[in-house]
């Protein structure tokens, strides 16, 4: 559905997230006037003196040194420069500090970039997905993306402070972007019931941040089971993510 979106509405910016509470599907309610879904998708279209800024905070930090994918079957994750990818990955938590070996327990993902012609990477250049699971006997992970040959890719790891520093990051990168430009009038947060309290342990985390780096610009949004948003120009469904949506006019009026 977001691919297809994407598709349909090429130049413009979708973010949004995904209706949350029910133990399986069809259990979900979604409301449009007066009436009352179980599936599909409730948008809303903006048009006029408008702009609609993105701001996706993934909340990561790479571990490691980028990989280029040598064998790969759908979403399964065979070989890294041409090694087993369970050896590469094992390889590469040996080195890590005792603190970030016991993340890696609960908190590790495979990063995607992108963008393969940028000379190097930094925050922000990579899709991260989930590792779901391994295949022993290939040597192999089980990656919650479908993968290519020669893709780049890295392990990330998260916890809060990660989470808050390219969640800062993202933001002052917006706001040092926007300096000369006509200011938001209001935006909107998808954010992960992932983070919030339960990562931060505060409340308000992602609200206060956009206001330290954004300004006074009426906030509003909901927790979702998955978020919504823009990373390379391409818009995915993300998880454990920040995504905001910033309205502002196309000119001074």
């Amino acid at each position: 559905m977001v691919a297809g979106l994407d598709y349909a509405f090429a130049s413009s910016q979708k973010v949004g997230g995904l209706a949350s509470g029910a133990n399986e599907p069809g259990k979900n309610a979604l409301f449009l006037n007066d009436g009352v879904y179980r599936e599909g998708m409730v948008g809303m279209a903006v048009s006029g003196n408008v702009v609609v800024d993105t701001v996706v905070a993934q909340g990561c930090r790479p571990i490691g040194k980028p990989l280029r994918v040598t064998n790969c079957q759908g979403n399964i994750l065979l070989e890294l420069d041409g090694e087993p990818a369970i050896k590469v990955l094992k390889g590469i938590l040996e080195e890590l500090k005792p603190q970030d070996q016991e993340l890696a327990r609960n908190s590790l993902f495979l990063g995607v970039v992108m963008d393969e012609f940028k000379s190097e990477f930094h925050a922000g250049d990579f899709l991260i997905r989930n590792l779901v699971g391994i295949v022993p006997e290939a040597g192999a992970l089980v990656v919650g993306e479908l993968l290519r040959q020669e893709r780049t890719v890295q392990f990330h790891l998260r916890d809060a402070a990660t989470s808050s520093d390219d969640l800062r990051l993202m933001l002052k990168s917006y706001s040092d972007g926007n300096s000369g430009r006509v200011h938001p009038q209001g935006a909107l947060l998808f954010s992960c019931l992932g983070r919030g309290k339960y990562l931060y342990g505060r409340k308000n985390h992602d609200s206060e941040s956009f206001r330290e780096h954004v300004g006074e610009v009426p906030l509003a949004g909901f927790f979702c089971n998955g978020e919504i948003g823009p990373v390379g120009g391409t818009t995915f469904l993300h998880g454990y993510t920040s995504s905001f949506g910033l309205f502002r006019a196309k000119e001074s009026v």
